[in-house]
């Protein structure tokens, strides 16, 4: 079976954030599986090109380019491409693609909503064109979709690197939250629930990895509650930042802001720890069944859940700790379920197959 040239499109600002990061990792894997793979970036509003991005391409076996919206450029890619994936529906790829009649495929990240209504309705419309409508979580399809869901839709989490190499629970100490310090986070929530809790600091130490607006904020709860638990270790890289994950008890997040999915309880479920989380947009699916849970905002809630998850006996949590990890290992993919779900669309969008089931399409439902 001859390979086949897959245009990854994708909007980037300059760092290598998540989307850049699953991007390139899903081309790299259908790399390895011997197709022609390439990335376009392309540079939105305050584009500032970053060593992190730079650095992360430069190690990469696949070709990465950087395009500007509605360009020659990003044509002439798209027309030389078997398929076209765009990680966001944007509608100059989307009308490129159809005026070329390739095969189009779209991973949608982010609830329906935002912008004004010109966005909303372009958006729209671009997602619709496409032949498959991948989304990151239930949340966000039923956004998009809120009635019926249409046919060529389905549900491909986003995950490229996770943490592994599990430390045994007898090992882990305390609670982590790791996230950019903004608003609607929860990150005062919580240090408002720790300190009510009012746990041995030595036992069930916090801490917080990240950086942002609120760092004063955060040091003024600190000294208005005397919290001697609060470790804050700064800058920290990948790989230490994976560490303190798994060495962690539980890891913590608790926004109010309608989040897409959720990333860091899924990635602290890698390792066998468990998540504290709010019930709040796509992180219900993000902690799973296993979670502990409260409402968006709630300080007196989390703080019974810091209580429980710290009177929890140890034969509990390690069975909890068993069960979570083992339901994301069931929810979780391969990447190699897109080169399969790409061949079987280019069969279908060449007349040579029927209808095909959701499974047989490499998604989710």
């Amino acid at each position: 079976m001859s390979p086949l040239k897959i245009l990854h499109v994708a909007p980037c600002h300059g760092g290598f954030g998540g989307i850049e990061a699953f991007t390139l990792r899903l081309a790299e894997e259908l790399h390895s599986q011997g197709q022609f793979a390439s990335v376009g970036f392309k540079r939105v509003k305050n584009f500032k090109l970053l060593d992190s991005l730079t650095g992360a391409i430069e190690a990469s076996p696949v070709n990465a380019t950087f395009i500007d919206r509605g360009s020659d450029e990003l044509k002439q890619l798209i027309a030389g491409a078997d398929v076209v994936h765009l990680h966001n529906p944007t509608p100059d790829a989307t009308l490129f693609a159809k005026l070329a009649g390739k095969p189009l495929v779209v991973t949608i990240y982010n609830r329906f909503g935002r912008g004004g209504w010109m966005h909303r309705v372009l958006w729209k419309l671009a997602a619709r064109c496409a032949h498959r409508r991948w989304y990151i979580s239930d949340f966000v399809w039923s956004t998009w979709e809120p009635g019926r869901r249409r046919t060529g839709s389905g549900k491909m989490p986003i995950i490229s690197n996770l943490p592994s190499e599990s430390v045994p629970p007898h090992e882990r100490r305390g609670f982590i939250f790791v996230g950019r310090w903004i608003e609607n986070k929860g990150l005062e929530e919580l240090l408002e629930a720790y300190a009510r809790a009012g746990l041995d600091p030595a036992v069930w130490p916090l801490t917080l990895v990240g950086f942002g607006p609120l760092e004063d904020r955060v040091q003024a709860l600190i000294d208005k509650h005397q919290l001697r638990g609060v470790i804050r270790p700064g800058f920290v890289s990948d790989a230490e930042r994976n560490d303190m994950i798994r060495r962690a008890k539980w890891m913590v997040t608790p926004p109010n802001t309608k989040e897409d999915l959720g990333l860091t309880p899924i990635e602290s479920r890698h390792v066998g720890v468990p998540a504290i989380i709010t019930r709040d947009g796509g992180l219900p699916e993000a902690g799973g069944r296993h979670s502990l849970i409260c409402e968006p905002g709630d300080v007196a809630g989390l703080q019974r859940l810091l209580e429980q998850a710290a009177a929890m006996p140890e034969d509990e949590y390690v069975k909890l700790s068993e069960v979570t990890r083992a339901e994301l290992m069931e929810y979780l993919q391969p990447l190699s379920v897109y080169l399969d779900s790409y061949r079987e669309l280019m069969t279908e969008f060449h007349g040579g197959a029927s209808k095909l089931t959701h499974q047989q399409r490499g998604y989710g439902t």
